[in-house]
């Protein structure tokens, strides 16, 4: 199976109802504490690695890793030593299908 473009990625997200799509670099070592968003958020991990605290649950997020973020979820992201690359489609608002969870990720407890 081919990788994925963010062409195709932006389609998608289009596709299912998200306003847009956009791609984000942290750098190495970057820390954000706890915080939310006004957006639900699906996103694709292209490069590096990071991980994502929300309801209690830390996933590690590596190239190929996907992760959705209600609107509002509080969450912590860490990067890792080469920062990380994501693609995230961005919803205004809440979305009803996502909940306060990450999906997809190597999952472990905090």
């Amino acid at each position: 199976m081919a990788p994925i473009t963010i062409e195709a990625f932006k389609q998608e997200s289009l596709n299912a109802g998200f306003d847009e799509v956009l791609e984000r670099h942290w750098p190495a070592h970057a820390v954000v504490e706890t915080h939310t968003h006004a957006f639900s958020v699906q996103a694709l991990v292209t490069q590096g690695e990071m991980w994502l605290t929300c309801a209690g649950q830390t996933l590690h997020l590596t190239p190929g890793s996907r992760f959705e973020l209600a609107h509002g979820a509080p969450h912590v992201e860490r990067y890792g030593a080469e920062g990380a690359t994501y693609w995230a489609a961005r919803k205004s608002g809440p979305l009803p299908f996502l909940g306060n969870q990450t999906q997809q990720g190597n999952q472990s407890q905090t």
